[in-house]
C-alpha cells in the first residue's frame, strides 16, 4: 500500500549449481510509505569458487514472476574440472583426421549464388566431402556457404559455426550476402543441420534440390559408439572447412578467425584444438559440451537425453561418461594456442557457466572472457554491446 511503510523479511537461500544447499540470509526490511527499496544481500560465508543459485522468499514467497531466482558467480576462473580423456584420445582424433577426403574437384563442389553476390564478394554454394559416419562406409556430403572476395587479393578469413538447429525446421536456413568486412567467409552447416535439413524452399541459395537431415537428435545420435557419434563426424565437417578455405587463392590463411555460440562455440573451440597453429584467434560464445560429469547434474539438457539414451541402450553412466568424453571441450581445451575470447550469460540454464569455465579455464594461452550478468543463452540480444566487446578484443590482438 502506498500511504503506509512495510515492514518484513526476506530470505535468501543460496544453493550449488548442483542444487546442494549452502547458505541461509535473512534480512529484514522496511519499505516506506509511497517508496521503494534497494535491498543489496552479501554474505560473510565462505563460498567456494564456482556458480550459485540464490532464490529470495518474501514471507515464505517467492515473486510469481520469477526475478527471486538468481545466478552469481564466485572466482570462477579458480574452478577446477580435471580433464577425463582416454588413453587413445590422441590417436582416435588421429584417426578421423586421417579419413576426411583431399579437397579436390572431386570432393568438392561450388554453386554460384547471383542473387547473394553483393558488395565486395561472390557468393557460392559449397558442398564437399566429409568423413564417414564411422571408421568404413562412404564420405558424408556437407555443405555451406562461402563469400570469396572479388578482387582476387589475399584477405583475412573468417569461419563462422551455427548453433543447435531445429529438428523439423519452419525457418529459412540463413544465406549470406557478399561481405563488405574484406574477409573471405565461410559459414559451415554440419552434417544433418541447417543447410543439410532444409528443403530448397527454406533456402535463399536458388539451388532446387531438397536437403535432408537423417540424424534425428544429433545429440543422441550413436553416443554409445564414439567411433560413429555424431560428433566425430561433425568436429571433422568442421576442419573440412578450414581445410576448403586453404585451398582458395584469396585466402590469406596467416589471419585466420573463427567464431560461433553455444554449438557453433564447441565447435569453434574444437577446431582451433585440432588445427592448433593455425588461428590467430577465436571468439566462443555461451560454448556447449564440456564438462559432461556435471553438465548431466547442472542443466536440464541435455541429460534429459543423455540418461534415458542410456538406460535405452543399456549403457551404463559410467560407460556413457567415457564415450563423451572423446567430445568434451575441456579435453581439447589444453591444446588451443591461439588468443581466446570467450562470451557467457550469467543466467544461462541451457549452457551454464560453471560448462563454460570448465573448458575456458584449461586453456594455457591468452584469453579473456566478457560476462553479460542478466542474460541467458541468447545472449546475441545484447548488440550492440556483444559487438563492441568482440571488437575491442579483436583490436586489442591484431
Amino acid at each position: 500500500p502506498d500511504d503506509f511503510a512495510v515492514k518484513s523479511e526476506v530470505k535468501v537461500r543460496i544453493t550449488t549449481d548442483k542444487r546442494k544447499d549452502a547458505k541461509d540470509i535473512k534480512l529484514p526490511f522496511e519499505v516506506p510509505a509511497k517508496g521503494t527499496l534497494d535491498l543489496p544481500f552479501t554474505t560473510d560465508y565462505d563460498l567456494a569458487a564456482g556458480f550459485y543459485n540464490a532464490n529470495c522468499f518474501v514471507n515464505g514467497k517467492a515473486p510469481e514472476d520469477g526475478s527471486g531466482n538468481i545466478v552469481f558467480g564466485i572466482s570462477p576462473t579458480q574452478i577446477v574440472s580435471a580433464p577425463d580423456k582416454q588413453p587413445d584420445y590422441d590417436s582416435f582424433w588421429e584417426t578421423a583426421l586421417s579419413q576426411l577426403p583431399e579437397i579436390n574437384e572431386e570432393s568438392c563442389t561450388l554453386t554460384p549464388i547471383p542473387e547473394k553476390s553483393k558488395g565486395n564478394s561472390n557468393v557460392y554454394l559449397v558442398q564437399m566431402k566429409s568423413v564417414p559416419d564411422g571408421l568404413t562406409g562412404d564420405p558424408v556430403t556437407v555443405r555451406g556457404y562461402y563469400c570469396e572476395p572479388k578482387d582476387g587479393k589475399k584477405h583475412p578469413v573468417f569461419v563462422h559455426f551455427f548453433g543447435y538447429d531445429d529438428q523439423k525446421p519452419t525457418s529459412e536456413a540463413f544465406c549470406p550476402s557478399g561481405s563488405e568486412k574484406g574477409y573471405a567467409e565461410f559459414y559451415l552447416s554440419t552434417r544433418g543441420q541447417m543447410v543439410n535439413n532444409r528443403p530448397a524452399k527454406l533456402r535463399d541459395d536458388g539451388v532446387a534440390e531438397d536437403f535432408t537431415n537423417t540424424y534425428g537428435d544429433w545429440f543422441a545420435f550413436h553416443f554409445g559408439d564414439k567411433n560413429s557419434y555424431y560428433y566425430r563426424g561433425a568436429f571433422m565437417d568442421c576442419v573440412q572447412a578450414v581445410r576448403f578455405m586453404a585451398t582458395r587463392s584469396t585466402s590469406d590463411m596467416s589471419t585466420l578467425y573463427a567464431e560461433g555460440s553455444s554449438q557453433g562455440g564447441a565447435f569453434t573451440l574444437v577446431t582451433a584444438a585440432l588445427m592448433p597453429d593455425l588461428f590467430c584467434y577465436i571468439i566462443p560464445q555461451v560454448p556447449f559440451m564440456s564438462d559432461f560429469p556435471d553438465y548431466i547434474k547442472v542443466a536440464e539438457w541435455p541429460a534429459s537425453e543423455i540418461v534415458p539414451g542410456w538406460e535405452k541402450e543399456g549403457i551404463s553412466e559410467e560407460k556413457g561418461l567415457e564415450v563423451l568424453s572423446y567430445f568434451d571441450v575441456k579435453n581439447f581445451a589444453q591444446y588451443i594456442k591461439c588468443p581466446t575470447f570467450m562470451c557467457f550469460g550469467l543466467q544461462d540454464v541451457t549452457c551454464p557457466p560453471h560448462t563454460n569455465f570448465a573448458g575456458y579455464n584449461l586453456i594455457p594461452g591468452d584469453k579473456q572472457y566478457k560476462c553479460f550478468p542478466l542474460s541467458g543463452h541468447d545472449i546475441h540480444h545484447q548488440e550492440p554491446r556483444l559487438g563492441e566487446a568482440k571488437a575491442e578484443f579483436i583490436a586489442g590482438v591484431q
